[in-house]
């Protein structure tokens, strides 16, 4: 039993001796100021409002599109005409790309997987049409989005029912 103790004792001395305590002493050393800036926060008591920064998206990048204002609509079965609400998401596009006047975009036409290859990439042609002239219809310069179709070539979401389908039925911007 003895020996045990003597073993701990001789472990814990060891350890001890590895650790320092200059960081210890250089943090007490501190004033208020400086110990506030490691803490993020007053050490005084003093209630301040919250610090905490969250990162977001770069102002102006895709991620910003994304988040921000959505960069996507959809459309009906064998449609290209604009809802109501897809207008109302193109409208925020539009204001957002007015507060980015450097930003060009391209959208992008989609289909679902029905309808043969030809007449999928000319609806979504139509589609990514749509959205362009509404876009430019706000105030937008058309030098500033162009479009592609890709048809049914690209499914956001792959099955052979009407929910997948329903999200394939889209446009898709997407910062230049």
């Amino acid at each position: 039993m003895i020996r045990r103790i003597l073993l701990v004792a001789t472990i814990l001395v060891s350890v001890s001796a590895c650790s320092t305590t200059e960081e210890t002493a250089t943090v007490s050393d501190m004033s208020v100021e400086q110990r506030e800036d490691i803490t993020t926060g007053p050490l005084d008591g003093t209630v301040v409002e919250d610090r905490m920064v969250e990162e977001g998206p770069a102002p102006g990048s895709q991620q910003d599109l994304v988040v921000n204002v959505g960069d996507r609509v959809f459309f009906g079965f064998d449609r290209y005409d604009l809802s109501r609400e897809a207008q109302l998401t193109i409208e925020r596009q539009a204001e957002w790309m007015k507060i980015y006047p450097n930003v060009n975009v391209i959208v992008e036409g989609h289909c679902d997987e029905r309808g043969t290859r030809e007449y999928n990439l000319a609806l979504g042609d139509k589609r990514a049409t749509s959205v362009k002239n509404y876009l430019v219809a706000l105030g937008i310069d058309g030098s500033r989005v162009t479009t592609i179709s890709y048809g049914k070539e690209r499914p956001a979401v792959l099955g052979s029912n009407e929910a997948a389908w329903a999200q394939n039925r889209r446009s898709v911007i997407v910062v230049e």
